[in-house]
């Protein structure tokens, strides 16, 4: 006999995985899910929500950086090469933070190791970006920084 979280092998009489904890059978449908695991799939799709309303601004400034050449002057030499280059630092800037926010929602609805950790950075970040960004990154990281639940994604992890 298996487990069907962890794939370890069971004893018939065990009622819990001695790998992973997990109830075995008839118990498993009684075990109500955890508050990490109730709110998992919320902040990840959160997360690609923020991520893909950070890319818009992100490609229009990408764009007027581009055109932006035909509006100024052409004896501004400066105002030519200085203007756009500002437009697509800032726009490419959003666009990874907007990639980096998309990345994170997908790999904690996939339950991806390295999600948990990558999540925590970006929610750290996005404490300055009042009022969305720092309620987001407030929601993350009490989901994410609560007692136990750095166990509790390693063994949804491993489930996964």
């Amino acid at each position: 006999m298996f487990c069907n979280a962890c794939g370890g092998q069971i004893q018939p009489q065990f009622n819990i995985c001695p790998n992973c904890g997990q109830p075995i059978g008839a118990l498993a449908a009684a075990t109500p899910p955890s508050r990490l695991e109730r709110h998992l799939r919320t902040l990840g799709i959160l997360w690609i929500v923020a991520g893909a309303l950070c890319a818009i601004p992100g490609f229009v400034l990408m764009t007027i950086s581009s055109v932006a050449r035909l509006g100024i002057p052409a004896g501004e030499n400066v105002g030519r090469f200085i203007g756009p280059l500002i437009l697509s630092i800032i726009g490419g800037s959003l666009l990874v933070v907007a990639a980096g926010g998309i990345l994170v929602g997908w790999g904690l609805l996939k339950h991806q190791p390295w999600a948990r950790v990558l999540a925590i950075i970006l929610a750290i970040l996005s404490l300055f970006h009042p009022p969305f960004g720092t309620a987001l990154a407030i929601y993350t990281l009490w989901v994410l920084l609560s007692d136990g639940s750095g166990s509790e994604y390693d063994r949804l992890t491993r489930a996964a």
